[in-house]
C-alpha cells in the first residue's frame, strides 16, 4: 500500500500517511489530520480545546466586530489603554498559560511576575512603563491574544528615540513552520503562539522583525528574552553567536539570507534554545515551576556585577545544564540558551546594559 503525502491544514508542514493509518498528528502544531477518501479535503480534529473566559471573550468580540452596528476600535484608541511612552525604559512582558489546553504551561505567569520584579527592583524600569499581558489580567486589552500582542509590540517601539532601552519578554509556546519567502537557512520560520493561535494564527518571526527590529533608530537598544521552544533565530537577526564549549572561543555567523537589520539601532535576542531544540519549565531550581531560561537569566543579572554578554550567556548555559542534569531531561537535544544580534560585537568586553 502506498503512502500519501498531505499538508497540515494548520501550519502547512508536510505529513506522510503511513499504510493502514487513518490520521497523522502534526509534530509542530499537534493537529490530528484525518485521511479519508470519503471526505472531500482535510478534516481536522484539534487536540485540546481552549476553555478560558478570555478566549470565549475573543469569540464574542469577533461576533461584535462583524455586526453592522459596531466597528473595530482604531489602534489609537486601544493604545490609550496602554501606558504612555514616557521615560527612557519600557517593556512588554507576555506570558501565555493556555488554561484548559493539554499542553498548559504552569510557569508562564510566575515567569512574568519574576521578570517584572527584576526590571523594577534591579534594572530601573518604572512600573508605569511596563505592559503585562497574561490570562490573569482583568483588562481585556492585556489578554495575550494575537491582536493584543501585535498592539503591544507596536506600542513598545512607538516613537522610540536615541537613549531608549526597550525590552520584550515572552514565555509561552513557540513553533516552526515551513518558510515560504526563502529567507531562512534551515527552511523554517519560527513563531510565537498567542492564546488564540488556533483561531487567529501564530505570529511569525518575519512579522516580529518588521514590528520591533526594523523601526529601531540610532541610539535605541532592544533586548528580547524569549523563553520558548525553537527560539534561536526568533527575531530573524543577521548574526548568531557560536561558542566553543571547551575553550570559550566564539564567532559570529550570518544566519539570514536577507538583511533584516535595524534603522540604526541595536537589537539583541537572548533565547532559550536553538531552533531545533525545546525549552522547558523546571522545579529543579526552587521547587516551584519556572522557565529554565527565565531563572538563569534573572539569577545571573541579580548576582553578577560588571556583566558582559559573554559572561551572561556562559552563566545561563551552566545553570540550565545543571538543572538538566538534576532532572535528567532534554536528551538528546539539550536546551542551550542562544545569543543573536543585529550587529557583531566583542561579547567578553561589551557590558550588558538595560
Amino acid at each position: 500500500m502506498a503512502t500519501t503525502t498531505r499538508r497540515c491544514n494548520t501550519c502547512r508542514r508536510n505529513l506522510v500517511k503511513m499504510p493502514g493509518s487513518q490520521d497523522e498528528t502534526c509534530p509542530v502544531c499537534h493537529t490530528v489530520n484525518l485521511f479519508s477518501q470519503k471526505i472531500k479535503g482535510r478534516v481536522l480534529f484539534r487536540i485540546g480545546q481552549f476553555i478560558t473566559a478570555s478566549v470565549d471573550q475573543y469569540h464574542h468580540d469577533q461576533q461584535i466586530q462583524r455586526s453592522p452596528q459596531s466597528s473595530r476600535l482604531p489602534h489609537s484608541r486601544i493604545h490609550q489603554q496602554y501606558p504612555h511612552n514616557q521615560g527612557r525604559k519600557r517593556a512588554v512582558l507576555c506570558g501565555v498559560t493556555y488554561n484548559g489546553h493539554r499542553k498548559k504551561l504552569e510557569a508562564s505567569v510566575h515567569n512574568v511576575r519574576s521578570m517584572q520584579q527584576l526590571l523594577v527592583n534591579k534594572l530601573g524600569f518604572p512600573n508605569a512603563s511596563i505592559l503585562i499581558l497574561t490570562e490573569e489580567e482583568s483588562d481585556r486589552s492585556r489578554i495575550p491574544t494575537k491582536h493584543n500582542m501585535r498592539l503591544a509590540l507596536k506600542w513598545l517601539v512607538k516613537d522610540c528615540q536615541q537613549g531608549d532601552s526597550l525590552l520584550f519578554y515572552y514565555s509561552g509556546h513557540g513553533c516552526q513552520i515551513p518558510d515560504e519567502d526563502g529567507d531562512e537557512i534551515d527552511g523554517y520560520d519560527e513563531a510565537l503562539c498567542p492564546l488564540d493561535y488556533r483561531v487567529a494564527g501564530i505570529i511569525l518571526d518575519d512579522e516580529i522583525n518588521a514590528t520591533i527590529v526594523a523601526p529601531l533608530t540610532h541610539g535605541v537598544t532592544l533586548h528580547v528574552v524569549a523563553d520558548t521552544c525553537f527560539s534561536g533565530t526568533l527575531l530573524d537577526l543577521p548574526f548568531m553567536c557560536m561558542i566553543n564549549h571547551r575553550d570559550g572561543l566564539y564567532k559570529w555567523e550570518e544566519h539570514q539570507l536577507v538583511n533584516k537589520g535595524t534603522s540604526g539601532g541595536k537589537a539583541v535576542c537572548i533565547s532559550a534554545c536553538a531552533d531545533d531544540q525545546n525549552s522547558a519549565d523546571t522545579s529543579a531550581f526552587t521547587g516551584k515551576a519556572i522557565g529554565a531560561l527565565t531563572y538563569s537569566f534573572i539569577q545571573t543579572i541579580q548576582n553578577e556585577s560588571k556583566l558582559t554578554y559573554g559572561r551572561l550567556l556562559s552563566s545561563m548555559r551552566k545553570k540550565v545544564n545543571h538543572a538538566q542534569q538534576a532532572v535528567g531531561r532534554f536528551v538528546p537535544h539539550q536546551q542551550e540558551p542562544q545569543l543573536s544580534s543585529s550587529t557583531k560585537f566583542e561579547i567578553y568586553s561589551v557590558p550588558v546594559i538595560f
